[in-house]
């Protein structure tokens, strides 16, 4: 339940995470992507900074652990979502579905003008561009090491110092 100071975050919202994944849809076209490669370029998309890639979409959080636990099926619903609005399309493959930018993806995302929309796309672009043909076991692993040294500067920073 929502009170009037609390916000959902961009990571507990299907529309948002179904942006992302359309974003890096219309991106990767006429490529089909699978859920476990859209969960890591979504990943990469939103923390860009931390692979080298332009300034990150969203600032890094304390809470950064329960994103990667929760991020898959948030994932999932923005997929259907979209999906229910012909914005994506499923292919089912011998392993489950791919998913691809359906005719209207791109005008759609067209109509989104505001600077975090531009921010949005740069980041998609960069992401895709920058890891195709890297499969996606690499590129878990990265994300992964990314989100190690992540934690570990952030738990340096929470640790008491001597007698202060």
């Amino acid at each position: 339940m929502m009170t009037s100071h609390s916000r959902p975050t961009p990571f507990n919202s299907p529309l948002e995470t179904g942006i992302r994944s359309l974003e890096i849809l219309v991106a990767a076209y006429p490529a089909a992507l699978d859920l476990e490669r859209l969960v890591e370029l979504d990943y990469l998309v939103v923390h860009s900074g931390d692979a080298d890639g332009p300034g990150s979409l969203h600032a890094p959080l304390p809470m950064r652990a329960g994103e990667l636990l929760v991020r898959r099926g948030l994932i999932e619903k923005g997929l259907l979502l979209m999906t229910s609005r012909n914005l994506i399309q499923q292919i089912p493959t011998e392993d489950g579905f791919d998913y691809i930018a359906g005719d209207a993806a791109a005008p759609f995302l067209a109509s989104l003008t505001s600077t975090y929309s531009q921010r949005l796309k740069e980041r998609a672009q960069w992401a895709v561009e920058r890891f195709a043909g890297v499969a996606t076991s690499e590129v878990r692993q990265m994300t992964h090491r990314l989100f190690e040294n992540w934690s570990s500067q952030f738990q340096a920073i929470d640790r008491p110092r001597g007698n202060q």
